[in-house]
Order: C-alpha cells, then structure tokens, then sequence
C-alpha cells in the first residue's frame, strides 16, 4: 500500500498560511546550508506530488520558470519532474509538467491511489485537502517544519475536523535558520 505523507510549514502559532493566504514568511532562513539540503533532498525523491487548487497554482506560477531554476536550481529541477495531481472542481487544466486533474472527491481518490501501485505520494500546503485526509485517516505521516515566526492570525491546515486528531513524534531536526522539523504519525 502507498503511503501518504502531509508537508506543511508552519508558524509558531499554527497556521500554514498567514492572514492574506500568503506564505512567503516561511522562505525567511534560506541561507542556511544544511537546511538548503534538507529541501533539496525533498524536492529529489521519488514520489507524487499532491495539491488544492490554490497550492498547485501558487506552485505552478514559480516552479516552471527560469527566476526558480535560478534561485534553487536543484529544488526547482525536483519540482518539475515529479509526477503530480491536483485535486480541484473548477480549475479549468492543468498545464504544468506532469500534472494530474482529478475533479472527483479527494478522499475517495487518494484511498484508491493507496490502493495502487506506484511511489509514495506527499501533499504539500493544500490546508483543505489535508482536513479532509486526516479526518479519514489516510494520513500515514505529517512532517511539519515549524518556523520560528508568529503570524497572529492566518488559517490552519486542520480546520474542520470534528475529533481530535492524536499523534505520535517520531523524529525531530532543529536548523540553525530556526525551523525544527517535527515528524508524527498517528497513534493506533
């Protein structure tokens, strides 16, 4: 069975995006080599990509252009080969490299998908995607890098859940940038 990992900045209150949906307070600390690795390690492996609308036209709008290719060559190459979905009911196609459109429900694809064959698959951002995920519990790991910013308000990538969601740490990486990055599965 594939498994499906949630990678998710988040700021040290808890939210994914700040108040106006953006999230360029997460690429503060990008001159810290080990963390630069880390990313690119990321970016390099093999897996499928998964994204909301929202995510995946923020993504797309940068990945494929040359200022990314400049600004993080490695990360930028990764981004473009992996093979990618997006789940979403109004976007009209998906025009970058190696993109899906699934317009059905996401929780009923992704447990097909873990059904299949194939890599391990990775949401990145895509708040309501998650919530849905983890709320049907398809969610096998959450890696989420805490970045040492408060944002006063902003959304989370779980809202909406009606039960709490109960977690165990199975690693943790601190950067000197400030991100730690916390690795949890859920409890059985």
């Amino acid at each position: 069975m594939r498994e499906l990992t949630v990678f998710e900045h988040l700021s040290l209150d808890g939210y994914f995006v700040d108040g106006g949906g953006g999230m360029a307070w997460a690429k503060v600390g990008t001159d810290d080599p080990e963390w630069n690795a880390f990313v690119a390690g990321n970016a390099g492996g093999s897996g499928e990509l998964l994204f909301g609308r929202v995510t995946y036209e923020m993504m797309a709008s940068y990945w494929p252009t040359p200022m990314a290719r400049q600004q993080a060559a490695e990360v930028a190459e990764g981004m473009n080969a992996m093979p990618k979905v997006v789940f979403s009911r109004t976007l009209g196609e998906a025009s970058w490299s190696n993109t899906r459109l699934v317009r059905e429900d996401a929780v009923a694809a992704v447990r097909a998908m873990k059904r299949g064959p194939g890599p391990g698959m990775v949401v990145l951002g895509s708040g309501s995607i998650v919530a849905q995920l983890a709320a049907a519990g398809l969610v096998d790991h959450y890696q989420l890098v805490v970045n040492p910013v408060v944002l006063g308000a902003g959304r989370t990538p779980f809202t909406g859940l009606a039960a709490p969601l109960r977690l165990r740490r199975t690693d943790s990486r601190a950067f000197a940038n400030g991100n730690v990055v916390l690795t949890y599965e859920p409890e059985t």
